[in-house]
């Protein structure tokens, strides 16, 4: 299956920042004349969080700008800098940026991930996983990012119910070129509540309604076995992964098995897997598609494939640990998430996270 992505890269954001100027327009219609003040809104508080590897410093300086410009107000800069071995700074430095928060009178209506990498997984236990969740749950705050921030994601659902959003890092916003797709869909998931995702081409038919959750096959699958992978019933499972020989994408799935998770969800949904230059040793005709086929032997579930999502540019943004439903037709897949917090669009320039060279 595929997306088809509008090439045009201002045009999607420009589109986007109309269509919140006229909802802001058509609200005031309703106000009885003479028309009150406008009440402006603060900006949101967007709270950053590098719980993995080393923020490269090209990076930094494109992201901070174009998100500061595009109308949030940044927190927490400093981790950005950080810089131990291969991580964003020691242990206990990479905790404290997720400790910070409880501490917070009012949380930030953000907290956004940095970059992927490794190092997150070495901070769950000394998380303080069951408040910090109940925290942002409470303040309808919105975590994002995805790979190994993902380990935290999961933790969080797993020992609080919390959901979180599989989205752009500031390393995405950091890009030379970012997606005028990937920005589109970041600021339509962020401000946009019950958004639906379709995708085309031919699907097994099925539908269904759950929690959908998931994330880094190769994160997800070394959790099992841990308090920190959820146990979701009746789940919308999604995996990606990048890097990986078909070989090693199976052994992770055949490990889910073995742990009772893909036997226990409704359907199976696969984004990108970056397969393009993997051909196995022992046989080319042992490829990605063959690891689908035998993910839907040994799960006997709906497997989907083509979500527009993972390591790569043109990714969508998509609540997980939140209440979904699918449809799938035969030609097509829809998605619908529903029930996940938002911030307000108002204030907010999607068009300046295209900037090219932020002044």
């Amino acid at each position: 299956m595929k997306i088809t992505v509008d090439p045009s890269r201002r045009r999607l954001l420009q589109g986007l920042a109309l269509s919140i100027s006229a909802a802001a327009l058509q609200g005031c219609q309703t106000m009885p004349s003479p028309i009150p003040p406008v009440q402006t809104r603060p900006s949101p508080r967007l709270y950053l969080t590098a719980s993995s590897g080393i923020v490269p410093a090209k990076q930094r300086q494109l992201a901070i700008p174009r998100l500061e410009r595009a109308g949030f107000t940044l927190e927490n800069k400093a981790a950005l800098e950080r810089s131990y071995l291969r991580f964003a700074g020691t242990d206990d430095e990479r905790q404290a940026d997720l400790d910070r928060l409880l501490t917070q009178q009012e949380l930030p209506s953000i907290v956004l991930a940095a970059r992927g990498g490794y190092g997150a997984m070495r901070l769950l236990p000394q998380l303080d996983l069951a408040r910090l969740g109940a925290r942002l749950r409470e303040s309808q705050t919105l975590l994002i990012g995805y790979s190994d921030f993902c380990s935290i994601q999961l933790a969080l659902l797993a020992k609080s119910g919390a959901g979180s959003f599989a989205g752009p890092m500031l390393s995405d916003f950091g890009n030379a070129r970012p997606s005028a797709y990937a920005m589109s869909e970041f600021i339509a998931a962020v401000t946009t509540p019950r958004r639906s995702l379709r995708v085309a081409g031919p699907t097994p038919r099925g539908s269904g309604e759950g929690v959908f959750w998931g994330g880094n096959l190769s994160v997800l699958s070394s959790l099992a076995g841990s308090p920190y992978l959820p146990d979701i019933k009746g789940g919308l499972l999604f995996l990606e992964d990048v890097g990986e020989q078909p070989y090693r994408l199976e052994r992770m799935l055949q490990q889910l098995r073995l742990a009772g998770v893909l036997q226990k969800q409704q359907a199976i949904f696969l984004g990108d897997f970056a397969m393009q230059n993997h051909v196995d040793f022992y046989d080319p005709r042992y490829d990605f598609a063959a690891v689908v086929e035998e993910l839907r032997r040994i799960s006997g579930v709906p497997v989907y494939t083509g979500l527009p999502f993972g390591h790569i540019a043109n990714k969508t943004t998509m609540p997980l640990g939140f209440p979904a439903r699918f449809q799938s037709d035969g030609d097509g897949l829809t998605l619908q998430f529903l029930d996940y917090p938002t911030v307000s669009p108002l204030g907010l320039q999607p068009q300046a996270l295209l900037d090219a060279v932020p002044a």
